[in-house]
């Protein structure tokens, strides 16, 4: 069995898949305590999921970018930091609106 590091664009991704995921999961769980009481069943079951499913997925992709990324394409490599840019944009978008509507 090998595994070869190479120093691309798409393990770069996939380290910060791996940092992001770690980071997003403990604000998630953070924010979802703090907000528990506030929240409906319904809404407690959603914001769960998000919590734990999405950086789940985040560190799964991050891992597979470091250890399998040298064999994308350069066109592939791009194409997956732009879904990066739109994952982190929509993540921190999100963060950011919720905090704004605590503050309310």
């Amino acid at each position: 069995m090998q595994i070869s590091f190479g120093l691309n664009i798409a393990s770069l991704l996939g380290y910060i898949y791996i940092i992001f995921g770690i980071s997003y999961m403990a604000f998630m769980v953070f924010l979802l305590f703090k907000r528990a009481s506030r929240l409906g069943s319904i809404a407690f079951v959603i914001y769960l999921l998000q919590a734990l499913l999405i950086p789940s997925i985040m560190l799964l992709c991050g891992f597979i970018f470091v250890f399998q990324g040298w064999r994308l394409d350069p066109i592939l490599q791009f194409a997956q930091f732009l879904l990066t840019s739109l994952v982190i944009y929509f993540s921190v978008k999100d963060i950011v609106i919720n905090e704004v509507y605590k503050n309310r």
